[in-house]
């Protein structure tokens, strides 16, 4: 899903199985778990780690920019109401990291953070992050995405869409007329539904409709073929692990949008929700697969598998605005 975008990173070998966490059952365990981990990977100026140890530097969204392991600890935290070990310290990271221009630049990552794919990724973090804070950017952010619609747009990858009106619902802002026309020219349909036969592309289409209000077009057929890619293990892991690190949480997304209470999305939720526990491992975090070093990226969308699925609580009442709270795993169903 969003990040793919550091899908030419080399996967790292896989933990060894001591330190997977056994099997469970029990909710509270996993959020005591979830919480170790989360205070583990506390930096002293109010941003996060990728991981534990302080040498690991993340696969995924986690390796593409800074930026997404403290947006995703900050989301983590606002989902379960708990209190962030320095809020303030946090909320002044982020703003530090924003620019004249109205970019959040990220300082470490394998992203360029010049480049049209690093501005929208960050400031669309950034934004989330600093919504979920109660805090307001200093500069505008929205000629960022006017000045990539202007043609760079149409280089992003396919799984870029819905970053666009999420962060102008994050400003608070709706989505202009004409940037919704030219992004729907790209969001080319097959006929089953699917966008660039991929999950990933696909969801973020899904996720698109739903932040403007709108029915997803062939709804029936993506679901068709949501429920028929699961595999046996509950998991929709059906490319090299690198593509589909967020396979599993695009489709239950997909699931829970669209199939509307339907009893073989929920059982294919539940399904999943299962094996999202076995990516858990003996730190409280989990990984993007079953044997994979804890990563705050797999963090976030297991638990927000888990969320989806009904395994675990987040906390009530929800945060104000909670379809804007990361991506849609608090998204009130239509």
């Amino acid at each position: 899903m969003l990040l793919a975008l550091a899908a030419a990173l080399a996967w790292p070998p896989c933990s060894p199985a001591s330190e997977q966490a056994p099997a469970t059952t029990k909710p509270e365990e996993v959020l005591k778990g979830l919480r170790t981990f989360l205070e583990k990977s506390a930096e002293e100026n109010g941003s996060f780690r990728p991981g534990v140890d302080p040498a690991y530097e993340g696969i995924s969204d986690s390796a593409y920019s800074d930026l997404a392991p403290a947006t995703y600890a900050v989301i983590l935290h606002k989902t379960f109401g708990w209190k962030l070990p320095a809020e303030g310290k946090t909320r002044d990271f982020f703003l530090s990291r924003q620019q004249e221009d109205g970019a959040f630049v990220n300082a470490k990552g394998t992203v360029d953070s010049k480049s049209p794919q690093a501005r929208v990724y960050n400031t669309t973090q950034g934004l989330v992050a600093l919504r979920a804070l109660g805090a307001q950017p200093r500069y505008d952010p929205l000629p960022v995405f006017a000045e990539v619609m202007k043609g760079d747009y149409k280089t992003l990858p396919a799984y870029s869409t819905s970053f666009f009106p999420l962060a102008f619902a994050a400003c608070g802002k709706p989505f202009p007329e004409e940037a919704d026309r030219k992004m729907r020219k790209l969001m080319v349909q097959a006929d089953d539904g699917y966008l660039n036969d991929h999950i990933a592309a696909t969801f973020h289409a899904v996720h698109y409709f739903r932040l403007l209000g709108e029915e997803t077009p062939k709804a029936e057929a993506i679901l068709k073929r949501v429920l028929k890619d699961q595999k046996d293990d509950g998991s929709w892991l059906l490319n090299p692990p690198s593509r589909d690190r967020h396979a599993t949480f695009d489709a239950v997304f997909v699931l829970r949008q669209l199939g509307k209470g339907r009893k073989d999305c929920q059982l294919a939720m539940e399904k999943a929700a299962g094996w999202a526990l076995t990516c858990r491992n003996k730190d409280g975090g989990f990984g993007h697969y079953p044997g994979s070093p804890s990563d705050m990226d797999a963090v976030y969308f297991q638990t927000g598998t888990l969320i989806m699925a009904g395994f675990l609580k987040p906390v009530d009442p929800a945060p104000k605005d909670p379809h804007l709270l990361g991506w849609g795993h608090l998204f009130p169903q239509p």
